[in-house]
């Protein structure tokens, strides 16, 4: 391997390479794609690693990209290929002029790799974990045991209402079914054994997505940081109590409902049981 500690820059991150590793520190500036500057950055082991490329990019540019193999990483599992070229992690954008030196570093970690196999279990550590991220029609949460879903009341479905806010401890599923909020249909749903049969906007075990809602470089991580979790459990997790509520976040909940309450869209039962709900949880 080349030197410990040498480092080629790029548009929007630089590689540090060292003995085992490459180390991807991802820039912040505004141009800088959203999910980068969410990851911050990222040790990759060249176990990790199947192979790496170097091909002509746009405008003048060269792209150098190390290609994971297939289960090493929960981010790009939990991607499963929706990720946008620009958005690509794995990539490092060169100006043409850095070619013969991005060649020189590609051949470098080829010497390196060990396998192209898919990996049985994950080798790049998960994002660091993100606690939360609003959806459409709710508040996703994670603390690293368990998984919290909050309804919305503007845009929960009358399922997922009925079924009240959600808890999954970690132990009690299996996967993690990410779709990128850019397509149509865009969800995060919770897999829990058998292959659901409901639409995610249905499912009290998902929440979905839409403009402005569940962003990639929010939703992502979250979904590769539960997934991670999901595979490493090697005991069945105890559930940890549900944490006490914000206070202030307890009185808005009231108000809020208040005013469905005003507007004859909950009835006064509905309204009373919501509202000793609320404050049991304070």
């Amino acid at each position: 391997m080349s030197r410990m500690g040498d480092v080629l820059a790029g548009f929007h991150a630089a590689w540090e390479f060292e003995s085992d590793s490459v180390l991807i520190r991802y820039e912040r500036g505004i141009r800088t794609p959203k999910l980068f500057q969410a990851l911050g950055e990222r040790r990759i082991p060249l176990s990790a690693l199947a192979g790496v490329t170097l091909t002509p990019g746009r405008r003048g540019t060269v792209v150098l990209r190390a290609e994971p193999r297939p289960g090493a990483d929960p981010l790009m599992e939990a991607a499963a290929g929706q990720l946008k070229e620009g958005s690509d992690p794995y990539r490092l954008v060169l100006p043409a002029e850095r070619e013969v030196l991005a060649e020189y570093y590609a051949d470098e970690l080829r010497a390196g790799l060990t396998s192209d196999e898919p990996a049985d279990r994950f080798l790049v550590p998960a994002p660091d974990l993100p606690q939360s991220f609003k959806a459409y029609d709710g508040k996703a949460s994670f603390d690293s045991k368990t998984v919290r879903f909050r309804w919305f009341w503007t845009g929960a479905s009358s399922a997922k209402w009925k079924a009240g806010d959600q808890s999954f401890p970690i132990a009690d599923l299996t996967g993690v079914e990410w779709r990128s909020p850019e397509v149509f249909e865009g969800h995060l749903r919770l897999l829990r054994g058998d292959s659901p049969s409901v639409q995610p906007d249905q499912d009290p075990a998902a929440v979905v997505f839409g403009l402005g809602y569940g962003p990639v470089h929010e939703s992502l991580p979250f979904a590769a940081a539960v997934l991670d979790a999901v595979r490493v459990k090697g005991r069945p997790a105890v559930p940890a109590a549900a944490p006490r509520r914000d206070p202030a976040d307890i009185a808005e909940r009231i108000r809020h409902l208040g005013e469905l309450h005003q507007a004859g869209l909950v009835t006064d039962e509905e309204f009373s049981l919501k509202k000793a709900e609320l404050l049991s949880e304070l």
